[in-house]
């Protein structure tokens, strides 16, 4: 049972539900199980919100994303509302017809601070994909389907999903998911390390995710969030040495100055557990 107390407020969702099963760790839902959770315009910027708070409330140190249901993790845009708009049915003001900064459902294209776990309870097709190949580490059930099949639809995953696939397994691979559309199982995907475990069932997939969530959250906040800003910037930009100067450039005065560094150094010496401090960082 959790016993955190959050020291900002969350912001009001209609499209997702927040929750907190263990110390420091936020779980979001897509609640949209009728519609095999997909998520209209006011879902990302909705998403987009409550990662950026995510990020800033001092009491939290890692996410779950998941879907509703046993079926979908998320199937993407939602694709009756898109046709309803393009064909003059349903009026929106085009500022709300764009996804955040942060990309498809807050996630594809996140920079943030905190690391996220994608718990995949079904199909991550389109954008839901794009979802998961923005997190930073991946739980699917044994029955978790992935694809982009976008080009099948005469459309671009335009999330940011297919560089993204290119650097976790290559451009062959990647080309053949993405050009064909043909979509991949859980165990294919752990073979091409997209996945990090697979849960022994469906119903279970949110609780192997909770076991990764409690081991990142029970290291120091700050290290958390430098180690993961590292190993982003490795992945965006491509060089090692580079993503060093830059992650020393942007934290490491402060991780060192900070007192969760003498903190876990302290600890270390007195043979004790240590007691974090919520991170300034």
């Amino acid at each position: 049972m959790s016993t955190t107390t959050l020291q900002t407020t969350p912001p009001p969702t209609e499209h997702v539900l927040l929750s907190y099963p263990a110390d420091y760790v936020l779980l979001v839902t897509i609640n949209r199980e009728r519609q095999m959770n997909s998520i209209p315009f006011e879902g990302h910027l909705e998403m987009g919100q409550v990662f950026e708070w995510f990020d800033l409330e001092p009491n939290l140190r890692v996410a779950i994303i998941t879907g509703a249901g046993k079926k979908s993790f998320c199937a993407g845009q939602d694709l009756i509302q898109l046709g309803k708009i393009r064909s003059g049915q349903l009026k929106l003001n085009p500022a709300l017809t764009r996804h955040p900064l942060s990309g498809f459902g807050g996630l594809s294209r996140r920079a943030g601070k905190k690391p996220v776990i994608a718990a995949v309870n079904g199909l991550a097709l389109g954008g839901g994909f794009e979802i998961v190949l923005g997190c930073d580490l991946v739980v699917a059930s044994p029955g978790a389907i992935f694809g982009l099949p976008e080009a099948l639809r005469g459309i671009f995953a335009g999330a940011g999903g297919p560089p993204r696939l290119v650097r976790n397994i290559g451009l062959p691979v990647a080309s053949e998911m993405a050009l064909t559309g043909r979509p991949i199982t859980a165990q294919r995907a752990k073979e091409l390390n997209l996945v990090n475990r697979i849960s022994p069932s469906q119903e279970t997939v949110v609780e192997e995710a909770l076991k990764l969530a409690n081991e990142i959250a029970a290291i120091s906040p700050d290290a958390a969030i430098v180690t993961r800003a590292a190993l982003r910037q490795a992945w965006e930009h491509g060089s090692v040495e580079r993503a060093t100067q830059i992650t020393i450039e942007q934290y490491g005065n402060a991780l060192q100055a900070g007192e969760n560094a003498l903190e876990g150094l302290k600890a270390f010496a007195e043979k004790r557990k240590p007691s974090w401090k919520p991170s300034k960082l």
